[in-house]
């Protein structure tokens, strides 16, 4: 098929490889512009536009899919389909409507279920087992169009946002070129969306990443999973010279009481609300990412110390 790719992040990159070797046509691939990324902040390239240039696809990085001439270059394509995974912007009626068979996203989720920005995150952090990712047709709601082919994955007890994005991104990938057939001979179902269960995952705000040691256990160990490894939940670590921000990027939660925020042992078990979580994962301000262990060996955390 002669398709539109449109995505931005590494989610939508899996996608798009699988696309290309599948042996579709990638009319054009679109991208959210370049933006500042690293220390230096200079503007680099999008995934989804590195990976397009490196194998000869052409690229568009609008500021708006409304501009009028992007909708008419848009429609000039003559696509099949358009293939949309996260890419982060709002399309227009024109837009959707443009490709022959129509356009199709695939979202992160079991819909009617995290609806929204932030699927993945919402899924660990609210403690949902189960979750998976759906082709779609797209609506001009947001997240509301008939699903056409599901795929369902499972939450693991040491499931990060990191570690769940990369099953869901494989999943995506083997679903679309499994679907595209379907879709192309006029043959895949098109399931609207229960009414009941709507929940919408809100994109996630830096204010959320400061920990809470007084919230039950279970809730800040999802909450540090959710969050891993971007943003990264975090705390402040008391020291000699004043107190550290630490992330804590893995955690598990332990039956064990205390004061919340109290370190209960020399392994950074530590009290909450109700129970406990044992943090197994940590990165210092200004450090790379450790296991406790090496964390606790070039910096030994006493049980009783009082975490902020």
């Amino acid at each position: 098929m002669r398709l539109a790719f449109l995505g931005t992040p590494d989610f939508s990159v899996a996608v798009l490889k699988a696309l290309v070797e599948a042996g579709h046509e990638i009319a054009c691939a679109y991208s959210q512009p370049p933006a500042p990324r690293g220390r230096g902040q200079a503007l680099r390239p999008s995934p989804v536009q590195a990976f397009a240039e490196e194998h000869g696809i052409a690229v568009r990085t609008p500021a708006s899919m409304r501009d009028p001439a992007e909708v008419e270059g848009f429609r000039a394509l003559g696509a099949d389909a358009a293939v949309v995974v996260a890419f982060g912007q709002i399309l227009p009626r024109e837009v959707l409507e443009a490709p022959r068979l129509g356009s199709f996203n695939l979202h992160a989720s079991l819909l009617p279920r995290w609806r929204g920005a932030a699927p993945i995150q919402r899924a660990i952090m609210a403690g949902d087992e189960v979750t998976g990712v759906e082709v779609m047709r797209m609506t001009e709601g947001l997240d509301e169009g008939p699903v056409l082919a599901t795929a369902t994955v499972r939450i693991g007890p040491l499931d990060t946002a990191g570690t769940l994005h990369d099953r869901l991104a494989g999943a995506a990938a083997e679903l679309i070129v499994a679907t595209l057939p379907a879709i192309e001979g006029g043959a895949a179902a098109e399931t609207p969306q229960a009414d009941d269960g709507v929940t919408y995952a809100k994109k996630i705000r830096p204010k959320e990443a400061r920990l809470n040691w007084a919230k039950p256990g279970v809730e800040v160990d999802r909450k540090i999973r959710g969050l891993s490894p971007f943003p990264g939940a975090w705390f402040q670590l008391p020291t000699d010279k004043g107190p550290v921000r630490v992330k804590a990027l893995l955690s598990a939660f332990e039956d064990a009481d205390g004061a919340p925020g109290t370190v209960l042992d020399d392994r950074l078990l530590v009290a909450c609300g109700e129970g406990a979580v044992r943090l197994l994962r940590v990165q210092r301000e200004g450090k790379g990412p450790q296991d406790a262990e090496t964390f606790l060996r070039g910096a030994p955390v006493a049980a009783g110390t009082q975490l902020g």
